[in-house]
């Protein structure tokens, strides 16, 4: 039976660019917010002639539709999904409702950590080789609004776990996964297990020409991947071990042997760390399944300036250096920003816990972190889990305060460093909005 109605959840990024493609392919729409739709989206409904509601969810006409599409933020356990799954109407996301109306390319990104940053480099790469691509997920502008209004020959996507959930039909062409720690656990009923599975959907429906590109340095990936049902080509990266297929670091140098063999010393490349060599590596690989010359790959790792609110530097006043990290919004991503520091930290940390275990940082802490200012409205688990190992942490509840107060604790040669290791929803809107407002507390000093 054809669809007709379809109902959309979230008026946001997901949303509205849902509910334009739909109503573009000649559905019946109807889209709901419980809370309010930015001005910016509402005007692009309006335009588009869209049936919206927005402060409610009018239960009669969601479940009065033949599919439901959600955005990736509301949570299964919400009433209203509940209502939806026992009236057995099919729910799916944005993702899934966009492919079923592109035959284009497809690179799909996830990974609990780094996954924003290893899609602008592929996205960057793909651009410089003069390829027809958009980029969507997560980053630029919704996949579905792209599908509407573009006519693009391939897309690199970010993915989250949570677009994954609701994906059934769609496939990859080319897969990335580049890591899985904890994160997100609150939404998996704190079973990582539940999370590791989401993740691996990135990978459902693939075949042999599909490609899995995959971090073989990840234990949880290694352990999963042998109950793994689809068949694509896998390609493996590594720091740490030489591969006879795929990247791997050799003497210095980032080598990925794949169709041809393509080499760059570490020096060479623009993101530093060691996250960012394995963000690089998946790139690299990418430009090689797709034939880009190896001088475009080189030029793009070489030169490829970041992303903002990861390790983006802001300014350095009376040699205390700002970096804004607000995108590390889990305990493994901070490790990494950790990681990285050279200098002493006055670390900026907190916000919505999502059952993160912090002990995996106490190693680093006790030897780079000076001070500790806890930003959010519940900072007890943050203040207990560092207690013994950092000799001052104070409390904050707003930017302003915590960039004051951390300006005052750090002396010039030191690192005021904003990772907060937690989701920004308890004080501010999303991690974007916390990492602007940190640049403008640091700009306002």
């Amino acid at each position: 039976m054809p669809l007709n109605k379809i109902a959309i959840l979230g008026g946001g990024e997901s949303g509205t660019g849902s509910a334009i493609l739909a109503k573009k392919k000649g559905f019946s729409v109807f889209l709901s917010d419980s809370g309010n739709i930015k001005p910016k989206y509402k005007q692009l409904l309006i335009n588009h002639n869209i049936d919206f509601e927005e402060g409610k969810h009018t239960f009669s006409k969601i479940i009065d539709s033949d599919e439901v599409i959600k955005s990736p933020g509301i949570p299964d356990k919400s009433e209203i999904i509940k209502e939806i799954k026992n009236k057995s109407i099919p729910l799916i996301s944005e993702i899934e409702f966009a492919a079923r109306f592109t035959g284009a390319y497809k690179i799909c990104i996830t990974g609990s950590n780094g996954k924003t940053t290893t899609t602008m480099l592929t996205y960057d790469l793909l651009k410089r080789a003069g390829f027809n691509v958009g980029l969507a997920g997560n980053v630029g502008n919704s996949f579905a609004l792209q599908v509407a209004e573009n006519d693009f020959d391939y897309y690199v996507i970010e993915l989250s776990s949570f677009q994954l959930d609701n994906m059934y039909k769609f496939k990859a062409d080319i897969a990335i996964l580049l890591n899985i720690t904890p994160d997100h656990l609150d939404r998996y009923n704190y079973d990582i297990n539940n999370y590791i599975d989401s993740k691996f959907r990135i990978i459902q429906n693939q075949d042999n020409k599909c490609f899995f590109i995959y971090c073989a340095d990840d234990p949880i990936i290694m352990s999963r991947l042998q109950s793994i049902k689809s068949n694509p080509n896998l390609i493996p990266f590594s720091i740490n071990t030489t591969l006879v297929k795929g990247a791997y670091i050799k003497e210095n140098q980032l080598i990925v042997n794949y169709n041809t063999l393509y080499t760059m010393t570490l020096k060479e490349l623009s993101l530093k760390g060691k996250h960012n060599i394995y963000n690089s590596m998946a790139a690299a690989i990418t430009g090689n399944v797709l034939n880009i010359r190896k001088d475009t790959i080189r030029e793009c790792l070489s030169e490829f300036q970041g992303v903002e609110h990861r390790l983006e530097p802001v300014l350095r006043i009376h040699g205390i250096e700002f970096i804004n990290d607000s995108k590390a919004t889990n305990v493994n991503s901070t490790w990494y920003a950790l990681e990285c520091m050279t200098t002493p930290v006055v670390w900026i940390a907190g916000g919505t816990d999502k059952g993160n275990d912090y002990s995996e940082l106490i190693g680093l802490v006790k030897t780079k972190v000076k001070a500790l200012v806890c930003l959010g409205v519940d900072n007890a688990k943050l203040k207990k889990a560092f207690a013994e190992y950092i000799p001052i942490i104070i409390e904050t509840q707003s930017m302003k305060d915590a960039v004051k107060q951390a300006y005052q604790l750090a002396r010039k040669g030191d690192t005021v460093l904003l990772s907060p290791a937690c989701a920004s929803f308890d004080l501010f809107e999303n991690y974007e909005d916390r990492g602007r407002q940190f640049k403008m507390a640091v700009r306002e000093l």
